[in-house]
């Protein structure tokens, strides 16, 4: 039996996807030949583009003189360096042990199927990424989600879902 394989296409990339590498200019001049300076180099860029972008890593090797491999290294140590963009608003689930206890497995199960996203990636219209986190500090408030700033508490799948459903209405309004 012969199996056609079915040939991947790549998504067009838009000016969305193609970072404004000038902008990592003045923070390369900052820290250029300077000792340690792979981490404020890489905080750097992820601040100014939300994550670190495959194009600034090769500037910063170009650049700055760091090898990639000793970047990649650390970007993927570190839980801070992000190598993927991500939404607007990031929503922390806790899992820890209060929440779990308060089923929040269920509050995210509602939201993932709400956005059509798996934990950790970002909605296609880059307004939610989804992150489960071993705790944030709420206990007395089981089970918590964040959403940047913002602590939600007492929640269950419903009400998490109406909070998405509310911040989606007001960012597109």
């Amino acid at each position: 039996m012969r199996i056609n394989r079915i040939a991947i296409q790549k998504e067009k990339s838009d000016s969305i996807d193609t970072p404004d590498l000038s902008l990592m200019n003045p923070l390369i001049s900052k820290y250029k030949g300077k000792r340690g300076n792979l981490i404020p180099l890489l905080q750097g860029t992820q601040s100014l583009y939300g994550y670190i972008p495959k194009e600034a890593f090769h500037k910063l090797n170009k650049e700055a003189g760091i090898e990639l491999n000793e970047m990649y290294g650390v970007a993927t140590f570190y839980a801070q360096f992000r190598l993927s963009p991500v939404g607007k608003h990031i929503i922390r689930m806790c899992h820890g042990t209060a929440c779990h206890i308060q089923n929040v497995t269920a509050i995210t199960e509602a939201l993932l199927d709400h956005l059509e996203v798996k934990d950790g990636e970002t909605t296609p219209d880059r307004l939610f990424t989804v992150e489960t986190v071993a705790c944030l500090g709420c206990c007395s408030l089981a089970p918590v989600m964040m959403i940047g700033d913002e602590t939600y508490g007492k929640l269950t799948p419903t009400e998490a879902t109406k909070i998405i459903k509310e911040i989606k209405r007001n960012e597109l309004g």
